[in-house]
């Protein structure tokens, strides 16, 4: 005669008490019963047959599983097995699942295309990652990302004013999301439904950028007092003096600056033209590397994460800072070379190609060949040191020159 087992109620397994010598078990019917250990310790287990072997899953423990979740997730198995699929090993695919973090795919895929990459771009797409993706969804599983979560991150991005970096980290989602689909670490690329959700970016690029000589002493004056962050700060008092792009600047290293010849070497990797740039250092500029030094002098780089000094300073380091200041719209860590080029030219009167020189763009010489890195590099150190004296000048009030044309 077959063994009747009768039904667990709610009642019976709060009650129930361990022996205090071995396991005792409550049997529930259809494969489900409650393991309690001597030490009181409540299991739910699901025994079941699967192509002619005895199977068990574990269902939690009680009673942060009650009877009713317990016998649910039974009924679940049961349907499984019955159309001929295994729930043991539905489970370990999902465990495997949860091991693929977003973080981890995104790494994976980062990792992969380095081949392909330059350096400079490879570090900016891990930048973009690190600070506005990974501590939103990084430690989620990739089959649990969704389509809702990329849109927060691109328009967290887009609300603090940077349209173009919302629009090139959409598409870094795209692209993970699309080598997980690719992978089978998900069933769908959510990050691809997120297109037209964000505005789109004007095809004339503009970096806002202070030009007249009455407002630059202003600014120069708020950064020299800006309270926040040390590092930050000599980065801006350093960008006016340089006139590199920001990310030249913010992925300066120790081992490209020349003490001795007071110049700052920039390989051709790092350059948006890919050639090596020299970027001569005024006395001024010297002064800020040599106080940086003292805090940053043991990182590769020069300003480096406020997190970590294994990491450059982030995009938004700067931009963050002239915000704070009231600049937001105003002047850019790109405006700085729309500022040096107006005021060099109009108010002091620097040769253009010198001008141009010291920006790295393309200048060719008469017969049409570009000129290399070092060409007019003596004349250039004289105009960069007359540049960190102009700009002395105005920050201990000195006369202001208007410029001639405010529209050049």
């Amino acid at each position: 005669m077959a063994k009747i087992i009768k039904e667990l109620t709610d009642i019976a397994v709060r009650n129930a008490k361990p022996d205090a010598t071995k396991q005792k078990t409550l049997f529930d019917g259809k494969g489900l019963f409650l393991l309690i250990s001597p030490k009181g310790g409540k299991w739910w287990r699901f025994k079941y047959q699967f192509q002619g072997n005895t199977k068990m899953l574990s269902f939690g423990t009680y009673p942060e599983v009650s009877l009713a979740g317990a016998r649910k997730q039974r009924e679940e198995a049961r349907e499984l097995v019955a159309a001929g699929i295994d729930p043991g090993e539905i489970r370990k695919a999902a465990k495997v699942a949860e091991t693929f973090t977003f973080e981890k795919v995104a790494r994976e895929w980062h990792e992969k295309q380095m081949g392909v990459w330059s350096v400079r771009h490879a570090d900016d797409i891990i930048g973009k990652l690190e600070h506005d993706v990974f501590p939103s969804i990084g430690s989620l599983a990739m089959s649990q990302v969704k389509t809702s979560d990329c849109l927060t991150i691109i328009r967290k991005i887009e609300a603090r004013g940077a349209l173009e970096t919302a629009h090139r980290t959409r598409q870094i989602l795209v692209s993970i999301c699309g080598y997980a689909l690719a992978n089978e670490y998900t069933e769908t690329n959510v990050a691809a439904l997120t297109k037209g959700a964000i505005a789109p970016v004007r095809n004339t690029k503009h970096h806002p950028a202070i030009t007249d000589p009455q407002e630059l002493k202003g600014l120069l004056s708020a950064i020299d007092n800006y309270q926040g962050s040390f590092v930050v700060r000599c980065a801006m008092q350093l960008a006016p003096l340089v006139s590199v792009r920001p990310g030249e600047l913010r992925q300066a290293e120790w081992s490209e600056i020349d003490f001795q010849a007071e110049q700052w070497n920039i390989p051709a990797e790092k350059m948006k033209m890919k050639l090596p740039h020299i970027v001569p250092l005024s006395l001024q500029a010297i002064t800020i590397l040599n106080e940086v030094k003292q805090l940053t002098g043991n990182s590769k780089f020069i300003f480096p994460n406020g997190r970590t000094f294994s990491k450059p300073l982030s995009e938004n380091g700067i931009t963050a800072a002239l915000t704070a200041m009231g600049y937001h719209g105003k002047h850019s860590g790109h405006g700085w070379r729309a500022t040096f080029r107006t005021i060099g030219d109009e108010v002091l009167q620097f040769r253009p190609d010198f001008i141009e020189h010291q920006l790295a763009h393309a200048v060719r010489d008469p017969n049409g060949r570009a000129y290399n890195r070092t060409a007019h590099l003596a004349e250039r150190r004289k105009m960069m040191q007359t540049w960190a004296d102009y700009l002395d000048g105005l920050r201990a009030g000195a006369k202001v020159i208007p410029i001639r044309n405010m529209t050049a």
